[in-house]
């Protein structure tokens, strides 16, 4: 069920051809015109994507759009060069992957685990041939804990499993059992902290493999099955050996100084393998030298030990000590920002040069790397190592004033929120905002494009919120919240959503803005409703209606009923539910959008009360005007098979929910594809005509066959993609 606080105008720019659906005889609009339909091509119409073709609804046909096999996912990092002497390694990863599905990788930040893993996936590949999943779970980890559901969401996606998303965690994670279930795949699970976070993503029975790479043991997987392999530091040999691929004369016992100075980390001799060869006139004896009385108790360095988790602390200090002008405040810069990934334009919103240039130098050095993001891979992204990162927090909090860190973080809490709101405004198009419309050119081409961006920025999103919590921004947090309901009502990341809108609630309150917290509140009762906690639901849209009297804004009025009748549907009070649905529908009158939307949702309570005819009259007379509300007109099919079935007439009823199904496909509405599916399914026992029956079951079974391949191509910027959930 869908209402004003979700529904936009369903427009999507610049949309590909996909499935569509045309029905003749007026049958798919109300279904009640039982002339004879007569299907006709003329002039010079042009159809893209398949047709539903219905004479007398007597047959059915959906021809899906022709979609090209699965691309085979490689996801891992790719491996680095030079790559040396870890041959024991790569011979260990085959023997324990030859003898066991799970293999639990650890060893210190820095040491070159990912690197092992993706040198070794490529010498293998063959083994594999269903191809690579890889997640990083640093990139979603907050407070320590990682959404794993987000994790399995991305991988079933990746797997073209994305049609079929189901809500809570435990079942996707046995859709992905099930999705992986026979295949020849290798599953990389990096910067796993607890055995707990990688459970959920155990592959189903047959080829697959997973590997699990953490910094610490992990003795509970092995109660689980898993080989243990631990990388070590590179020794002195081997390091000496990746300092002369660079510095070929390197004399055996400086090299040796220097390999021990890094603590043996691949990560920290290529920072300081960086410095030397960027200035030809400095020696390695001169380098080790400098490092050395770094390190030294008189010279401020900081020590480290390996169980300190920070070892060469001295080679990242010199290296951004050495680093351009503009380079430098580049990292200082992200030492305040409190997410992961980065762009150019976060950082230059921030203050900070974001140019080539200075992205390019740590990239050089080997302070940062590129991100391909495969929710929104035409953005350039890119990210701090984690050890850097953590370096570049520490230096910020020594060596950059206070003014500066809080004037970086109001840069990039404001680039969000305005980020955010054109995201908003491209999903959503016109529906009641609360704050004011951002400024400049929107960035995003399309919808799809929007909640792309707003996927892939997901966990950034969600620490800058956090982080502008804390430094006082009320304004920006509930105005983030508000724009993140584009996201959250698509995508159903329900922790997150929780999460964001009770810190939402608390910045209305310190903002003195009653409206705000109603639409916070409101927002965050949707939440529990859609998980199906109706007391939780209601203890949240309570406060919410107290506060009422207090606006003027009778919208806010309406998403407030609306979101009490949806509670009393959900719970079978449906005369009650029309009732709040009325109200809302008054409230909204002189908002066109408003008025669909609310008779969508009586039309919904009406089929609850038994009253499916007055049911298809509301939903005629709403969808009249509403043509291009290509969403609504979707949602509006769903109904009105309900009411055809409830009315009795299945005919009528199949083919309305094959249509809607298509329309959803087209929109990338997969929750209500799997609904009009499911009803058409429902339906199959009930059509009088049996060639309808099986003709409708085919092609239902063709349109998920069509959207499930679909859904494992990357998805072009501006149209609605299978990831639109």
């Amino acid at each position: 069920m869908d209402g004003q606080e979700g529904a936009g105008n369903g427009g999507l720019s610049g949309a590909s051809p996909g499935p569509h659906a045309a029905v003749a005889g007026g049958t798919t609009s109300g279904g009640r015109d039982r002339r004879p339909a007569h299907n006709t091509l003329a002039g010079h119409a042009v159809v893209h994507g398949s047709v539903v073709q219905a004479e007398r609804i007597e047959s059915l046909t959906v021809v899906p759009r022709e979609a090209g096999p699965l691309p085979v996912p490689r996801q891992l990092p790719v491996a680095t060069v030079p790559f040396v002497n870890r041959t024991a390694e790569l011979s260990g990863l085959t023997s324990a992957l030859e003898a066991n599905r799970l293999v639990a990788v650890s060893g210190l930040g820095g040491v070159g685990k990912t690197q092992l893993v993706a040198r070794w996936a490529e010498e293998v590949a063959e083994r594999f041939p269903d191809g690579q999943l890889y997640a990083d779970l640093e990139d979603g980890r907050r407070d320590g804990a990682v959404d794993v559901s987000a994790v399995l969401a991305d991988f079933l996606v990746a797997l073209g499993a994305g049609d079929r998303m189901p809500a809570t965690p435990a079942s996707r994670a046995a859709l992905f059992r099930t999705a992986t279930a026979g295949r020849r795949l290798l599953i990389v699970l990096d910067n796993v902290q607890h055995a707990p976070e990688a459970r959920p993503l155990f592959p189903g029975p047959g080829g697959a493999r997973l590997l699990v790479l953490s910094r610490r043991r992990l003795p509970s997987l092995v109660l689980d099955g898993a080989a243990e392999l631990t990388v070590d530091p590179l020794d002195e040999r081997a390091g000496t050996e990746l300092v002369r691929c660079w510095r070929h004369d390197a004399a055996e016992g400086t090299a040796e100084r220097l390999v021990r100075l890094c603590g043996g980390l691949p990560l920290a001799l290529r920072a300081a393998g960086h410095r030397i060869v960027s200035r030809p006139h400095l020696t390695l004896e001169d380098a080790v030298r400098e490092l050395d009385a770094a390190e030294g108790p008189d010279a401020g360095g900081a020590r480290w030990s390996v169980d300190d988790e920070v070892p060469a602390e001295a080679v990242f200090d010199r290296a951004v000590r050495e680093l351009p002008d503009a380079a430098r405040e580049l990292y200082e810069t992200l030492g305040c920002y409190p997410g992961t990934t980065f762009t150019r334009e976060a950082v230059e919103a921030a203050g900070a040069p974001g140019g080539p240039e200075a992205i390019g130098e740590l990239l050089t050095a080997h302070l940062a790397l590129r991100h391909a993001s495969p929710r929104d891979p035409e953005v350039s992204r890119f990210r701090l190592h984690d050890v850097v990162r953590a370096h570049a927090r520490r230096h910020a909090r020594e060596h950059v004033p206070a003014e500066r860190r809080t004037a970086a973080l109001r840069g990039f809490v404001g680039f969000c929120v305005t980020r955010a709101a054109h995201a908003d405004h491209a999903t959503f198009g016109s529906r009641l905002r609360l704050q004011p419309d951002p400024a400049g050119t929107c960035p995003f081409t399309g919808r799809a494009q929007a909640l792309e961006w707003l996927e892939a920025e997901r966990s950034n999103l969600l620490a800058v919120l956090r982080a502008a919590a804390e430094l006082g921004e009320h304004d920006a947090v509930w105005q983030l919240c508000e724009s993140l309901w584009a996201l959250y009502h698509s995508r159903k990341h329900y922790s997150d959503w929780i999460e964001s809108h009770r810190l939402g609630i608390t910045a209305a309150q310190w903002s003195a803005r009653p409206d705000a917290e109603i639409r916070m509140r409101n927002q965050l009762a949707r939440a529990h409703y859609e998980l199906g906690e109706w007391e939780r639901a209601g203890a949240e849209i309570a406060p919410a209606e107290e506060l009422l009297p207090l606006v003027d804004e009778r919208r806010l009025h309406g998403v407030v009923w609306e979101t009490r009748g949806l509670i009393a549907l959900g719970t079978g009070r449906a005369e009650e539910s029309a009732e709040l649905f009325t109200r809302a529908l008054r409230a909204n009158e002189g908002d066109a959008h408003g008025v669909v939307v609310q008779s969508y949702n009586l039309a919904q309570a009406l089929v609850g009360c038994g009253r499916a005819g007055e049911a298809l009259t509301v939903l005629d007379e709403a969808m009249a005007g509403a043509a291009d509300d290509a969403l609504m007109q979707m949602r509006a099919q769903l109904v009105r098979a309900r009411a055809h079935r409830a009315g009795g007439d299945a005919d009528a009823a199949v083919v309305c929910a094959v249509d809607a199904a298509v329309r959803a496909a087209e929109l990338g509405q997969y929750a209500k594809l799997e609904q009009a599916l499911d009803l058409t399914a429902e339906l199959a026992d009930e059509v009088s005509d049996d060639r309808l029956r099986r003709s409708g079951l085919e092609q239902a079974a063709r349109l998920r066959e069509a959207v499930a391949a679909d859904a494992g191509r990357e998805t072009d910027g501006g149209r609605g993609g299978p990831r639109a959930r």
